[in-house]
Formats: structure tokens, C-alpha cells, sequence
């Protein structure tokens, strides 16, 4: 099996005996370009093979990278570390809403828009006392939610 791939927006030839197909290639935002692979299967009946995913792409994200072999987690562009060790949750809810961490007027802005809008109503929190102490919290979301 022949294939070689350059840059985005080229193409990969894959050979296999007599018979060539050219598949997409794509540009990471972020890491080397991946060679699309969706319609392998139903152009040519065959599938790939990598043990342990180590030359495979899950999945397109515009919101996580990762590199385990170089230990890089990085999400919306922000190493992990950062907004763990650095971070609170509600500036964490702001970057997953707004892709960008905050600036301090935005941070102070959100914290108080968030702060004032989480009161329980009153009927809710009867509900909530009807279910036992070591009910499952998944189980009271979804009956909250319905």
C-alpha cells in the first residue's frame, strides 16, 4: 500500500495493486494535516489498520487538542493546566460559552449576571425534598427536567 500526502486542500493517492483512489487531505488548526479516510470503505471495501489509534484522528474539534506523546491538552487554544490550576468555574462556563477566557470587567460582569440568576424556586425545592438522601443525582436531574 502506497500513500503520501503533502498539504490541506491536496489530495492523498492510495494505491493498492492496480487500483488508485485520492482522498481529501485536511490541515490541522493545530498538528500535522490528516488524510480523510470516511469514504475508504465504500470507495475501495477495505479498512484501515492502526493498533492502539496511534496515527489516528477520532474525531474533528475545534474546541480540544490533544498530543499524548507530547503531553498537550489544550482546550479553545488554552493549556489545561491554565484553567485548572489558574481558573474558577465560572470563568471555566464563560470560556465553554464564549470560547475566550474573560477579561476582569467580563469576569466580574459574568459572575454577577450568574450569581443573581441561580436562585431555586421555592416549589423546586419542595421536589427536591421528596426524594430520598441517597437518591442518585442523575435520577433527580432527569426528573426535575420532565
Amino acid at each position: 500500500m502506497d500513500a503520501t500526502t503533502k498539504t490541506a486542500g491536496s489530495a492523498a493517492k492510495l494505491t493498492v495493486g492496480e487500483k488508485s483512489w485520492d482522498l481529501p487531505v485536511n490541515g490541522g488548526t493545530i498538528g500535522p494535516s490528516v488524510v480523510d479516510i470516511s469514504k475508504l470503505y465504500g470507495q475501495t471495501g477495505m479498512f484501515t489498520y492502526d493498533p492502539g489509534f496511534t496515527s489516528t484522528a477520532s474525531c474533528e474539534s475545534k474546541i480540544t487538542y490533544i498530543d499524548g506523546d507530547e503531553g498537550v491538552l489544550l482546550y479553545r487554544g488554552y493549556p489545561i493546566e491554565q484553567i485548572a490550576e489558574g481558573g474558577d468555574f465560572l470563568e471555566t462556563c464563560y470560556l465553554l460559552l464564549y470560547g475566550e477566557l474573560p477579561t476582569a470587567a467580563q469576569k466580574a460582569d459574568f459572575d454577577y449576571s450568574v450569581t443573581r440568576h441561580t436562585m431555586v424556586h421555592e416549589q423546586m425545592t419542595r421536589f427536591f425534598q421528596g426524594f430520598r438522601r441517597d437518591a442518585h443525582p442523575m435520577a433527580i436531574m432527569v426528573a426535575s427536567v420532565l
